[in-house]
């Protein structure tokens, strides 16, 4: 007998299939967000015992201004000190004087710490030297610019060595960071003892007029050694490290012109070794001729003209961001662009010093040149030199090492490198201004260039001595031999001739010559010597 099986559709199935009932994370319970909330406010409002002197920004402000709006995510927002030492224990506050973090400028990721001087004076800890340190890091990790905005009265004592080592570990990270990401460090106010090594070590030091100072010593301590008594701001203002020492790179009016112009250099700057420069499109025109360069240069060769007038004829909308401009006044470096893109100024300043290279002259400028090298900047050396500056204060300060640095500093750097020769480039200076013998690319000459070991009237008196002393009228002759040299010599031509320079160009012309020069060397590539590092004399 068959069985009657009955058919049951899946559908028709008497077990029902029910999806599990939808649920939502159980919310946070609302005391634990009170207590966030009122830790973030007892942070975001902490200010320590020390006041805010005059009308400088608090640490806060200062990253707010420098900054994109709203762009600011701290980090270590309640990190505080693990010190036991003369009851810090009792005296704690959230951040431990020193707010880090990332944000953006003009778009552009960055790194900030900004020391706070009302929480122990912004004094070094061990914990805010490792707050420093993981911003460092990140900085690195992610290849994006490092900016230190530093008030801090030194280590902290009550910590001792412990503080030591924390400065020790930054300023070998400094050491790391150095040609890989630029390092900003702005000065606003104290900053003595072996704090000064770690701004020392970055790529730029900004200084705010009569509140920010660096020295090794104090006032105090010089007093005591050697009975000098000297004020702070005489011993390390910002006045004496832009124009004597050469220390800082930029003196400020206050603390927002100084955060505004950090702002304003980064933005010739590239975010890492890696990359180009940051490009902004120009509406300059790259053919733009100017008549006033043809007659820039006067006619008699001791006659000194402006070379920053010169520059900013040919540069992108005559803008001219200089470097140091108040230390060894007699060479130029700073920032501008050509059809838009980032380069670096190296030139010679007739008015002071007739273009001398002196020591200082020759420290300023291979420092920059390794900078721009660093961080793929082109070079481009604008020349009017008579030579080295003469004189036993000269030689006995070792002349000859800082002329090589110099000289090394050109010869290494592998960026484009672009070289102008206005009017005189004598000697062992023409060498060493970027000539075609230490790797120029492009070298242009403009036609009163004068490329010889020296001057007509110096040579004339060394190789026609004989000549001018046997002759009837030694004047007369002195005159003849001298016109015949420059004739021979003080001119561009012979140096034309044997391709030293690549092409002699109407001054007119200048811009659109070193544009083209920029656009057939943008991808210049050059082979190194493998080794550890060269042996620059430092």
């Amino acid at each position: 007998m068959k069985t009657k099986i009955n058919k049951v559709s899946p559908s028709s199935s008497t077990e029902k299939k029910t999806s599990p009932p939808e649920t939502s994370p159980p919310p946070l319970p609302l005391q634990k967000l009170k207590e966030l909330r009122k830790k973030n406010k007892a942070a975001l409002n902490c200010l320590g015992k020390e006041q805010i002197r005059g009308d400088h920004l608090t640490a806060r402000e200062r990253i707010n201004l420098l900054l994109d709006p709203g762009s600011f995510t701290e980090l270590d927002r309640f990190i505080i000190h693990r010190s036991t030492y003369f009851d810090m224990q009792k005296k704690l506050i959230p951040g431990d004087g020193v707010i880090t973090g990332y944000g953006k400028i003009n778009g552009r990721k960055v790194f900030v710490y900004s020391q706070d001087f009302t929480v122990f004076g912004g004094s070094m800890s061990r914990t805010q030297a490792d707050k420093i340190l993981k911003i460092m890091k990140l900085a690195l990790k992610n290849g994006a610019p490092i900016i230190g905005l530093k008030d801090s009265g030194g280590a902290r004592i009550q910590e001792g060595v412990a503080a030591l080592g924390g400065y020790g570990d930054i300023m070998r990270l400094n050491v790391r960071l150095s040609g890989v990401v630029p390092q900003i460090s702005a000065i606003m106010g104290p900053c003595a003892g072996g704090a000064v090594y770690s701004p020392a070590l970055a790529d730029f030091i900004f200084m705010v007029d009569n509140s920010s100072y660096m020295f090794l010593t104090g006032p105090e301590v010089i007093k005591a050694v050697t009975h000098e008594e000297i004020s702070k701001e005489e011993l390390g203002g910002s006045k004496t490290h832009t124009e004597k020492s050469g220390i800082a790179h930029f003196a400020c009016q206050n603390d927002k012109q100084c955060l505004m112009m950090i702002r304003t250099l980064l933005s010739f700057l590239p975010d890492n070794n890696l990359d180009e420069p940051f490009h902004q499109e120009s509406k300059d025109p790259v053919e733009r001729r100017s008549d006033i360069l043809n007659q820039i240069i006067p006619d008699q060769p001791k006659k000194p003209y402006d070379m920053k007038a010169l520059i900013k004829e040919v540069i992108d909308d005559s803008f001219f961001l200089e470097l140091k401009e108040k230390f060894a006044p007699n060479i130029i470096t700073g920032f501008a662009r050509l059809n838009g893109y980032s380069v670096g100024i190296v030139a010679n300043q007739p008015q002071v010093l007739a273009g001398c290279i002196n020591i200082a002259a020759s420290q300023k400028a291979a420092r920059f040149i390794r900078l721009c090298d660093c961080f793929n900047i082109p070079i481009i050396s604008f020349v009017d030199v008579p030579g080295f500056l003469p004189g036993t204060d000269q030689e006995y300060g070792a002349v000859i090492a800082h002329g090589a640095k110099l000289l090394y500093a050109y010869a290494e750097a592998s960026v484009p490198k672009i070289t102008l020769i206005t009017r005189k480039a004598y000697g062992g200076a023409y060498i060493v201004m970027g000539s075609k013998h230490l790797g120029g690319d492009v070298n242009f000459a403009y036609p009163s260039a004068e490329i010889a070991v020296m001057g007509a009237e110096g040579a004339v008196n060394i190789i026609a001595r004989k000549q001018i002393k046997k002759a009837p009228d030694p004047e007369r002759e002195r005159i003849k031999q001298t016109k015949e040299y420059e004739t021979i010599f003080n001119n561009p031509y012979r140096a034309a001739e044997l391709g030293y320079i690549d092409a002699v160009i109407e001054p007119s012309q200048t811009r659109e010559h070193i544009i083209g020069a920029l656009e057939i060397l943008q991808n210049k590539r050059e082979k190194m010597v493998e080794k550890k590092h060269g042996n620059i004399p430092l």
